[in-house]
């Protein structure tokens, strides 16, 4: 098959995906930064996601995307890796790949490490619990999750410290992927003249940015402590 066997298949299938989880990202981004202004809100939000058929349905083809995304780059890396067996005997590097163009895999893997985090802390004390008949008013208050992350209620304050700076470690990770993966999805895509290439370089250095410290923004004011105005409506 064109799409799984050629190189072109590949990097295609890679970069659609790829722009769908920008997406995705873009959106939970803006809904994390609402968490800073309405707890309320926040909870809203959370409320009319839930478990609710369109929201399942949601989750599980970005599952979808994200398992063709990873399988896809794993054969790229191999297939990379076939076509240039001699590759140890290399003695220098091509000073215009970048960094993260070379660690893409790397990078790939601490992103994939740090979504089952998130799962782990979020879906399954969200969506999972409400799918599986939890407490449903508990498992679709968001601000009480974020808090009981980060900031840590109790005993837990120690854990919330060192959730956050998993986090950015995750972070960081992603905003190396992110930002190679724009442009590169851009190009794929055929959108690789000279005069657009700089620019699509600038604007995925910026987007990519903003999206990860709008998370970052969010771990650690909660982490430090912050609490919405109105969070005593929703606690």
């Amino acid at each position: 098959m064109w799409l799984i066997e050629s190189s072109i298949g590949k990097k295609a299938v890679m970069s659609v995906t790829g722009i769908a989880l920008v997406l995705f990202l873009t959106f939970h981004a803006c809904m994390n930064i609402v968490s800073l202004i309405s707890a309320k809100g926040y909870n809203a939000i959370c409320e009319s996601l839930g478990a609710n058929w369109y929201a399942v349905a949601a989750t599980i083809v970005l599952g979808i995307l994200v398992l063709i995304h990873f399988a896809v780059a794993i054969r790229i890396s191999v297939w990379n890796y076939q076509a240039r067996p001699e590759k140890y005997a290399v003695t220098h590097k091509n000073d215009a790949i970048e960094w993260s163009s070379q660690h893409m895999l790397a990078l790939g893997i601490i992103v994939l490490g740090g979504i089952f985090l998130h799962l782990y802390n979020f879906f399954g004390n969200m969506m999972l619990e409400e799918i599986i008949g939890g407490n449903k008013e508990l498992a679709t208050n968001g601000i009480y999750h974020i808090i009981n992350i980060f900031h840590g209620i109790g005993e837990r304050t120690v854990m919330g410290v060192v959730y956050t700076l998993l986090y950015i470690v995750w972070l960081a990770a992603l905003w190396f992927h992110l930002n190679h993966g724009i442009w590169s999805s851009m190009q794929s895509l055929g959108i690789n003249n000279s005069t657009w290439f700089p620019r699509l370089k600038l604007i995925s250095n910026i987007y990519s940015t903003v999206i990860i410290l709008m998370f970052v923004s969010v771990a650690v004011l909660y982490c430090l402590g912050y609490t919405p105005y109105d969070i005593n409506e929703v606690m």
